[in-house]
């Protein structure tokens, strides 16, 4: 909020109005730097990597009412709960590749759950395996300043985990359930042309923690990998877990050969793995999710349907679901049934008859609009709303940490004057 409303006293303390009206920049800049350097044990970091990124970080907090928060963790741990059911995998793995249908142990590392907030509660719009951000997101949460006085008063940020240990506990459980005896060793976060990832700066931190805490921890790309004598192997020397930041959740593509041999062959952890993506992430499963008939000829319980009812309505969209799905397009939001980050997505209000009739022959869902809360903000001078969605990072069902996305347009992008990673403060 601005000093003049301030004065005036025309402020509110609720969430919504200090979204609307509370204009100030929180975010302390030196701060966050002097923090990211430090745990990147680089002083060049944030010039390196945080200045060209431009729009990685928005200066303004979102503000959330504490009861989202609680109904959104109970969404989390709900839906934990029922993927451990047999009757739920083995409905959602008869669609599954093959690789993803064996189960190695290993329930995922850093699953992000993501919401819009909507008058009729939040909306679980999708779950993403290896969901980015958790290492920045940590570090932004503490750079901030309460600067107008129903900040300072009423919000405040969420209650802190350890969020070291709990990545090391995490990383040390996937290990274990894998069924390995021996200490964990050698770590390796992978992805594709690591350097060129727009989240690459997310690896430093990680690897940097890893190796604070004793364990040996690499960046590697996946061909740097090999598979040889029944060991996954980098520049000759053993990984035993692999931090899985690849978008290709089957291992199809042949540059993730070593990868998908080690992992067929039990020889490394690596989480998230093909399992975790067909059992959580797999837009499909939106369609059960969302279907309370469906979960209760599941045995799943009405209490468990009713949290349930936060994730929109989805259905297949196929020959037989494509006239009714044209008719109420614009209600409407298709997704690929594999995709990632957004990737050809369309708002129904936006597609054409031409892309529809493509994308109605397969390989998309269609799900029921939840509209993006908003926050105002001044953007050179004059006050504008962004988009904004809330991504909670959770281990097992349980959250590790919070965090929104603001941006503009049909999703979510780091593009966005003003946009970016915004810390969430609870109301």
């Amino acid at each position: 909020m601005d000093d003049e409303a301030e004065e005036a006293g025309s402020f509110s303390t609720d969430a919504e109005a200090l979204n609307r009206s509370c204009f100030c920049l929180t975010l302390d800049r030196p701060s966050l730097c002097a923090a990211l350097e430090r745990e990147a044990d680089d002083p060049a970091f944030c010039r390196t990597y945080v200045t060209p990124r431009s729009h990685l970080f928005s200066n303004v907090p979102f503000f959330l009412p504490e009861a989202t928060l609680r109904a959104m963790q109970e969404v989390v741990g709900t839906i934990h709960q029922v993927s451990t059911s047999h009757a739920f995998q083995n409905h959602v793995l008869s669609w599954a590749p093959p690789i993803a249908r064996a189960a190695p142990g290993p329930v995922g590392a850093f699953m992000g759950f993501d919401f819009h907030l909507t008058a009729a509660g939040p909306r679980l719009i999708e779950v993403n395996t290896n969901a980015g951000g958790a290492f920045l997101n940590n570090l932004l949460a503490r750079a901030q300043i309460a600067c107008c006085r129903p900040m300072k008063t009423q919000a405040r940020e969420i209650p802190a985990v350890d969020f070291a240990a709990e990545v090391l506990r995490m990383f040390e459980a996937e290990w274990r359930l894998q069924g390995a005896s021996r200490s964990l060793r050698r770590i390796a976060i992978v992805d594709d042309a690591p350097e060129t990832q727009y989240l690459y700066p997310e690896f430093i931190l990680a690897r940097q923690m890893l190796a604070k805490a004793g364990y040996e921890a690499v960046i590697a790309d996946p061909e740097a990998l090999t598979f040889s004598g029944g060991a996954l192997l980098h520049e000759g020397r053993p990984v035993d877990l692999v931090y899985n930041r690849l978008v290709d959740f089957a291992l199809e593509e042949p540059r993730h050969a070593a990868l998908r041999q080690a992992y067929e062959a039990r020889a490394a952890v690596l989480t998230p793995n093909p399992h975790n993506h067909a059992l959580m992430a797999d837009k499909r499963n939106l369609v059960l999710l969302s279907d309370a008939e469906g979960l209760a000829r599941l045995g799943v319980s009405s209490r468990l349907q009713a949290i349930l009812r936060a994730v929109p309505r989805t259905i297949m969209l196929g020959p037989d679901t494509a006239s009714d799905a044209w008719s109420k397009r614009k209600s409407l939001f298709f997704k690929p049934m594999r995709g990632y980050g957004s990737k050809a997505v369309y708002r129904g209000d936006k597609i054409t008859r031409g892309v529809f009739e493509e994308i109605a022959k397969g390989g998309y869902v269609a799900q029921e609009f939840a509209p993006a809360s908003e926050r105002m903000m001044r953007v050179e001078g004059v006050a504008e709303p962004r988009k904004v969605d809330v991504r909670l990072y959770a281990y097992a069902g349980r959250m590790l940490l919070a965090a929104a996305r603001i941006y503009q347009g049909q999703v979510t992008n780091f593009r966005t004057a003003g946009g970016g990673f915004a810390p969430v403060f609870v109301v």
